[in-house]
């Protein structure tokens, strides 16, 4: 995954980290049933994407907001190709 990123980032890789460890953090894992961050706090992540309550509006920055769901949904691909080559390789 984060030679996906590095490769993607053309010299700003370390921009890419804090958002490469919270997907990796909060994607669903097989072997544990969960994603690691449930895993170690026993609740799901709440993040600036989840905050508000059903039927609440809060803005937290709309560009912030849109540029991480980018940001995640650039990553998320990455992890994506990264497992479909791993089992490739396990199978």
């Amino acid at each position: 995954m984060l030679r996906a990123c590095v490769i993607s980032s053309k010299g700003v890789w370390e921009k890419w980290l804090p958002l490469a460890e919270f997907s990796y953090n909060n994607s669903y894992q097989e072997s544990i049933q969960m994603a690691p961050f449930e895993a170690l706090y026993g609740r799901k992540c709440r993040t600036p994407l989840n905050w508000v309550e059903p039927g609440e509006r809060r803005y937290y920055g709309i560009d912030f907001v849109k540029e991480a769901e980018k940001h995640v949904l650039i990553i998320q691909k990455h992890m994506e190709a990264t497992q479909a080559r791993q089992k490739s390789y396990a199978d």
